[in-house]
């Protein structure tokens, strides 16, 4: 294995709760009250809606899509939660300090060396707001690719503290069982006097509809007494992805820093992009590519075929 890549969990799309718009040749963040579902794949307008966000937007009410059906690949709370401070360089994207409130990674120019980490409040490099929690999430929504998953980033105190708890006390109260759980993400909002009693957006993650922890534990026993009978080794993937994450100081893809970081620094407690709340400005060489002019209409139909093709089976 490449010593200094992160091996991370295979990524099929994007869930957002915001979307970035150009105004003016700026990508400004915009609110949005409801889930959007992503491909990778981006074109002129912003990024092609992945199909599954059509097929869940017709089952849910007024077409809002404020619940996600989802299943957890890992056991360990940890491999599907990644979040630490992060700070990042506003022009290349690249992370300078990553630390978890004890110790940190920096980037040196010797080097990566390691340093206490006393929270963004009282770090000497942090201030000025450019050092924030950066919490990713990996769930599967895809059942024809089990291990693929769809990633939800955020810089939201609300959405990193409240999916942290959720997956914790589910692992607990399931003995372990956190993949085999029948879960969905839920779209919530409150107001704060940083929002200015304007309704900030986040994150949780509940028990799918009409389903009680009772219900949810006993399925969760069958499932994985089946995968078992199976040979299948939820430790065994547990562990290899634990690895993955080690294998690298910095878990950045180099492709989606300088989408990120676009949308990284706020104003308020909570972060749009694909995270939440409200967001500055930043203009860097990515923002320029962006606006240049790109794939014709033709060729972005053919993308959206290709990809209806793609779940036809969970039709």
């Amino acid at each position: 294995m490449i010593k200094g890549l992160a091996i991370t969990p295979p990524i099929l799309g994007r869930i957002s709760i915001g979307k970035v718009v150009e105004k003016n040749g700026k990508h400004l963040p915009e609110r949005d009250d409801q889930f959007t579902i992503t491909s990778q794949i981006q074109g002129k307008d912003g990024w092609v809606k992945h199909p599954l966000d059509e097929q869940l937007r017709t089952k849910a009410s007024n077409q809002k899509l404020r619940s996600i059906p989802v299943r957890m690949i890992f056991n360990d709370p940890e491999l599907n939660l990644r979040a630490e401070y992060s700070l990042f360089d506003r022009q290349t994207g690249r992370p300078v300090c990553v630390g978890n409130g004890e110790t940190c990674q920096r980037l040196t120019s010797q080097g990566v060396a390691q340093h206490p980490c006393p929270s963004p409040d009282l770090c000497s490099m942090a201030q000025g707001g450019n050092c924030k929690p950066y919490g990713r999430l990996h769930v599967n929504l895809d059942e024809s690719d089990e291990l693929g998953t769809f990633i939800f980033r955020t810089t939201g105190f609300n959405s990193i503290r409240t999916l942290a708890a959720r997956l914790s006390y589910y692992h607990a109260a399931s003995n372990g069982l956190l993949s085999c759980l029948p879960l969905q993400l839920t779209l919530r909002g409150k107001s704060t006097t940083q929002s200015y009693r304007q309704p900030v957006y986040y994150v949780d993650l509940t028990l799918r509809e009409g389903v009680d922890l009772k219900q949810a534990i006993q399925t969760a026993k069958e499932i994985d007494q089946e995968s078992k009978s199976s040979s299948f080794n939820q430790e065994a993937l547990d562990q290899v992805a634990r690895q993955g994450f080690a294998n690298a100081q910095f878990e950045m893809d180099n492709e989606e820093r300088l989408d990120w970081v676009e949308e990284f620094n706020s104003d308020t407690d909570e972060t749009v992009s694909e995270g939440e709340g409200l967001a500055q400005p930043v203009t860097t060489a990515r923002t320029k590519e962006r606006s240049k002019p790109n794939q014709g209409e033709g060729f972005m139909q053919d993308i959206q075929q290709g990809l209806q093709q793609s779940v036809q089976a969970l039709n």
